[in-house]
Formats: C-alpha cells, sequence, structure tokens
C-alpha cells in the first residue's frame, strides 16, 4: 500500500497567510506546506483540499482513478468544491467499516475533539491510521480488539499525546511509521522541527512525498538516555518534559523534594505539575539508583542539580574538614553509583542538570565545591547518555545524538 502525501500542512498551509511569525517567515523551499491530504494507492482520498489535483499531478499522480473521497474535519462552512471528475465527499460513522472494490478496508475511529479518524488495510493487510488535526483516539482502553498499525498520520505537534495513547494499547509499536502531518506554525520548521519528532519517533516528509505502508527503515530511533542541561528558566524542563510526552505513564521523579512554609518554591512545584500531561505519575525522592535499575515506563529526573544537593548534604561536603578526610571520597562513591545505573538502565530516562561556571565565580569555598561537582557529574551522566542537549533562551542545542 502506497499513500502519497499530497499536502502536509494545516487547514490554512504553512506558511499561513500574512502571518508575520518567524516560523512562517522560514517556512520556504521544502517546508512550505499545504493542507494534508493523502491519496492512498490512487484509489482513495482523505480529505479534499484546494489545489489537490494540481498537487497530484506535481507529485506524478492523477485522480482519475479515486473512487472514494473521505472527510475527517468538521465541516460547517461552504460546500467543498469538488473538481471534476471526482466522486462526492462523504464521511463513515464511528465504529463503521466500508469495504472498497480495490480491496481496501476503512473503519472510522471515533475521537476525543470534532472530526473523523480512519484506519485503512489495504489489499496486503497493512494497516494505516489517518487522524485529523486536534484529534487523538477516544475509547482505546474500552476496545478488546487492538489493531496495531504499520503508519500513522498524525498531528504530532498538535496532540503528541495520541501517539502515548496508542502505545499505551500496543497499536503503535518501534517500527512503526510516524509521519506528522496539519503542520503548523507552532515551532519553527527544517531542523528544529525535525529534531523535536524525532525525539517521538516520528518523522516529517515534503508535500508530494510517496511512502509505502510497512517501510520502517527510516523510522528514527529514541535515545535510550537523554541528559537535557540549561541555566536558570532557560527551558531545560519544558524540553525534557516535551521529549516524554508522546510516551505513556512515564515516571516524572522530582528530587527538590518539599520545603515548608516557602510559597515561591511551592508555587514552582505547582507550575511543574500544571504543565505535565494527567496520566503522568510523581514521586519525590533522590534514591535514584533502584528506580534506574527497574524496568518499567520512561523516568524523568528533574534535576540532577539538587540531586547532587543532597548527595553533599549526606556525606557532610560543607564542611572543609569531613571533606577533606571523607567527604570527597564517599560522593565520587556516590555518583560513580548512579552512573553505573544509568549506564545499566533499560529503560527509556531523561535526565535534567543545571549548566553552571560560566559566569561568577562564587565568593565561598562550598560554593565553588558545588560548582565544581556538578560540572563533574554532568560530564560523568552525560558520557552514559546516547543523547546531550544544551538549552539557551528556550532553544536546544543538540550536543550528543
Amino acid at each position: 500500500m502506497e499513500v502519497t502525501l499530497l499536502g502536509t500542512g494545516a487547514p490554512l498551509g504553512l506558511p499561513r497567510p500574512d502571518c508575520p511569525c518567524a516560523a512562517c517567515a522560514v517556512a520556504l523551499g521544502e517546508d512550505a506546506r499545504a493542507a494534508t491530504a493523502v491519496l492512498v494507492d490512487g484509489t482513495l482520498l482523505l480529505d479534499l483540499t484546494p489545489g489537490a489535483a494540481f498537487a497530484a499531478a506535481r507529485a506524478g499522480h492523477s485522480l482519475g482513478g479515486v473512487r472514494q473521497v473521505l472527510l475527517s474535519h468538521p465541516h460547517d462552512g461552504p460546500p467543498v468544491e469538488v473538481p471534476a471528475g471526482l466522486p462526492q465527499p462523504g464521511r463513515v460513522p464511528d465504529g463503521r467499516e466500508l469495504a472498497l472494490l480495490t480491496g481496501h478496508r476503512v473503519r472510522a475511529v471515533a475521537l476525543d475533539a470534532p472530526g473523523t479518524g480512519y484506519a485503512v488495510t489495504g489489499p496486503n493487510g497493512r494497516r494505516l491510521l489517518y487522524l485529523p488535526p486536534g484529534g487523538a483516539p477516544a475509547g482505546l482502553e474500552a476496545n478488546g480488539s487492538v489493531e496495531s498499525y504499520d503508519m500513522v498520520l498524525a498531528d504530532v505537534v498538535g496532540r503528541p499525546d495520541a501517539l502515548a495513547k496508542l502505545r499505551a494499547v500496543g497499536a503503535l509499536g518501534p517500527t512503526t511509521d510516524v509521519v506528522a502531518v496539519h503542520l503548523d506554525h507552532d515551532v519553527p520548521p527544517g531542523a528544529e522541527l525535525r529534531r523535536r519528532l524525532a525525539t517521538a519517533g516520528a518523522r516529517t516528509v515534503p508535500d508530494g512525498s510517496t511512502l509505502t505502508v510497512g517501510v520502517y527503515e527510516d523510522v528514527p530511533d529514541v535515545p535510550r538516555r537523554t541528559l537535557v542541561l540549561g541555566g536558570a528558566r532557560s527551558g531545560k524542563s519544558v524540553e525534557a518534559e516535551r521529549r516524554l510526552e508522546a510516551f505513556p505513564d512515564v515516571l516524572y521523579v522530582a528530587t527538590g523534594g518539599t520545603r515548608g512554609g516557602d510559597t515561591e518554591w511551592a508555587s514552582r512545584v505547582a507550575a511543574h505539575r500544571e504543565r505535565r500531561p494527567g496520566s503522568w505519575r510523581t514521586v519525590e525522592t533522590c534514591d535514584l539508583v533502584p528506580l534506574l535499575k527497574e524496568e518499567g515506563a520512561p523516568l524523568l529526573i528533574d534535576c540532577l542539580s539538587l540531586w547532587l544537593t543532597d548527595a553533599m548534604d549526606s556525606v557532610g561536603a560543607w564542611d572543609d574538614a569531613v571533606w577533606a578526610d571523607e567527604g570527597e571520597r564517599a560522593l565520587r562513591e556516590r555518583v560513580r553509583e548512579l552512573t553505573s545505573a544509568v549506564r545499566a538502565a533499560r529503560r527509556t530516562v531523561v535526565a535534567v542538570s543545571n549548566e553552571v561556571g560560566s559566569g561568577i565565580v562564587p565568593a565561598t569555598a562550598s560554593g565553588r565545591r558545588y560548582r565544581d561537582e556538578l560540572g563533574r557529574l554532568n560530564a560523568a551522566f552525560g558520557a552514559e547518555c546516547e543523547a546531550v542537549v544544551l538549552v539557551v533562551a528556550g532553544q536546544a542545542v543538540v550536543l550528543r545524538g
């Protein structure tokens, strides 16, 4: 089964007409995208958009063989203009299946937002899932027979939780080719878009691309261990959270603990909690080694700098005499245990840490000690990670991976 993406953009396209934003300004060439429409084996058209016939011609195809046109978007405006020779567009009611003479079967997938998703099974048994913008499957848990898909076309940027829902029930696996469509100006195109999609196991292709369903060589590998560095308010925690928002059952490990009576700290913690998906679980602990040794859901550790503070407290590192006697040796052992656990970890791990030492030299010996030890910890932890990212002013700079 082959699919040709006549367009991969949001309903208004990319760039949006008359939009002055930076993302639209640089959406040129292959990064310019018409509204999403998908041609399946030349016979089934998913979503009818303006200029579909010309888009097909540019991709080396014709719409002359189309026998069925299905709409996924909610549509309350004027009637859709149908090019000559195309059948009238229609919809399949949720849960119903449409069998085509070409051997394709199309089942309507219920969504948690207005619109209709379509699961298409080709004559060769390959399965494709197409979701409209802003939509994610609904009621997957109640469905006893879960289909696994060879390809998913979805609004990955706008609804990464759709992938999390599919992964949670086994409908999306490591060889599923996830292609982002309905792309808007939420994120700059080009390298930054590709980077963000790759962290979710997804990719993007230019308009006019023809893909074979079931071919997974281009599926990006999601790094199992990632270290995200950054300064204060750089966006490092947002970057770390974004890397796992397309995965279910994430365990968020908060190393900061609670600070009774500190309202400012409480507001920081509340802001972090508000950002996280509702399906994530939270544990407050600095005992990271047992969690790293367990198998299970992805682990997000925020942050290593607070873990280090707790570790230095426990070994008496702030006292010069204790530090010289046994504190330094004890801290080195704690760091070694942590990095060894990271090296052996089987679960996906994303850790956050502060990057310090680029500014004023601390005035106290204990401050300089902490700065130095955090630098050593970051280097040791990062050496065990496939991906290391530095966030500066909200922009992620890939150092590795």
